[in-house]
């Protein structure tokens, strides 16, 4: 197929385009900037620069690209679209991201049908955010925990916004978990070592992760066999804050997070991060599994985290 992967030069789109590729497929793929058109070249695909927030130049780019299927990646959530992450104020740390949810989210559709493309595939999220009224582990039939009144609204509600529109279109929407992997976690990981990255309250709220290549694997699947509907692209092992945050120190080299009681915690970094941490709800893969013939790579945090933090140290220390 032709593929247009709308955010190619991002996180997860450096891990897809050359999967695509190598699956035998031709992409083009979208960045914000001509001067990571080089880049995008170098993952096999053709580049096009194209903001998502300008519907004309979507338009043209997709029409042009005369694609078989569209793949919606399109973010801004890197240090250079939003600055220092800022989990307190996710309305404006995820400013641009939820402009591009929404409106660009509209873009890309409005695109799809001038270009008469029908399989599409957009990028949604699972990972603490099911119903805290529910079980540990929830399925895609739940609802989402939206966080009304909080500064997490928006942007949750632009997720719900992104699989309302994509799945009207006949499209799938995948919920990936945590990303993980090159570029994803390095901002965590930093403060982490150095001892900012606490453990709330009795840290039972549950989380779901997933490396990046396991989330370009299931993506690729979704796109190829032309599916519809929700799918839940997380790990094997759903697991509260009080197991994995501790892992991943230990794997950074680093020592053990502190512990802060919920109150402070809500005053120092805000609603979503106790909510994620001490409500949490995760979900299951069994539906992706099932349906897409998803194989992971990575069955579990405990294995990606090690393997990824490895890497890392390697990749520093040739340096």
């Amino acid at each position: 197929m032709r593929i247009f992967v709308a955010g190619g030069s991002g996180v997860l789109g450096r891990r897809l385009v050359p999967l695509l590729v190598a699956r035998g497929h031709e992409v083009v793929a979208s960045t914000t900037s001509a001067s990571k058109l080089e880049l995008v070249q170098k993952l096999g695909a053709e580049g096009v620069v194209m903001a998502g927030l300008d519907a004309d130049a979507v338009r043209k780019a997709v029409v042009a690209a005369r694609p078989d299927a569209i793949a919606h990646e399109m973010t801004a959530i890197s240090f250079a679209h939003a600055g220092k992450p800022d989990i307190k104020h996710p309305d404006r740390w995820f400013a641009g991201t939820n402009r591009l949810r929404t409106e660009g989210t509209d873009n890309l559709l409005t695109a799809a049908r001038a270009a008469g493309v029908t399989r599409i595939v957009a990028q949604g999220y699972a990972s603490w955010n099911g119903d805290p009224a529910g079980p540990p582990v929830q399925t895609e039939e739940t609802t989402l925990n939206l966080m009304p009144g909080t500064a997490s609204e928006a942007g949750l509600r632009a997720l719900q916004h992104v699989e309302n529109r994509v799945l009207d279109a006949g499209g799938a929407v995948l919920r990936y978990g945590a990303h993980y992997g090159p570029g994803a976690t390095d901002d965590q990981v930093e403060l982490i070592r150095k001892r900012q990255y606490p453990v709330i309250g009795d840290g039972g709220g549950y989380s779901s992760w997933i490396h990046l290549d396991d989330a370009a694997s299931a993506t690729a699947l979704a796109i190829e066999r032309g599916v519809d509907g929700v799918f839940n692209v997380v790990d094997e092992e759903p697991a509260p804050a009080r197991d994995w945050l501790p892992y991943l120190a230990e794997c950074a080299g680093a020592k053990p997070p502190m512990r802060v009681p919920v109150w402070l915690a809500r005053l120092l970094a805000g609603d979503q991060a106790v909510v994620m941490m001490t409500e949490g709800r995760a979900f299951s893969n069994a539906k992706a599994k099932r349906e897409l013939g998803w194989e992971l790579k990575y069955p579990s945090w405990r294995q990606g985290f090690r393997a990824e933090l490895a890497s890392s140290s390697l990749a520093k220390a040739s340096r």
